[in-house]
């Protein structure tokens, strides 16, 4: 009889060791998680974590993950791109590659959420990425402003 209750109180005191390091390890921080932005074609959907993410009041101190996306798209689908609330409260801006040039739109503060992007310009040609940039006013040694991105998502266009 003791030798059971002995080990009942082993299997007792190791299942509780056991659940006790599985929360633990569940529950600890993982720290900040840096927003992602996803695009859409061709019933395919890719989610992309920033390419370089800085601190806004030190363009500076940056993290580099480098993380891009390939998206396949075609001439007859656009792209649907959607950008999270963390990147949409300030204002932002996406830019569009093409084979014959690039394209820039500007979006004010907490207006978009989302984009619909031909995958083809009539002026320049076809689409060949898409950026999404936070941008920072800076100002350099002579005083002069302009704005530098402190965060930059990348997503590459395939065409099949």
């Amino acid at each position: 009889m003791r030798r059971v209750l002995a080990a009942l109180a082993a299997v007792v005191v190791v299942a509780s060791i056991v659940t006790g390091v599985l929360i633990w390890r569940l529950s600890r921080d993982r720290g900040p998680q840096l927003p992602e932005i996803s695009a859409y074609s061709r019933g395919h959907l890719v989610r992309v974590g920033p390419y370089r993410y800085c601190a806004v009041l030190n363009p500076f101190d940056c993290q580099n993950p480098r993380t891009t996306a390939d998206l396949a798209v075609n001439a007859r689908g656009p792209v649907q791109l959607s950008v999270p609330l963390a990147v949409a409260r300030g204002p932002w801006v996406l830019l569009r590659t093409y084979g014959g040039g690039d394209a820039d739109d500007e979006f004010p503060s907490g207006t978009t959420l989302a984009v619909t992007i031909p995958t083809v310009d009539a002026h320049r040609g076809k689409l060949t990425g898409i950026a999404v940039m936070l941008p920072t006013l800076v100002r350099d040694e002579a005083g002069n402003e302009f704005p530098l991105p402190h965060a930059e998502w990348s997503v590459r266009i395939v065409w099949s």
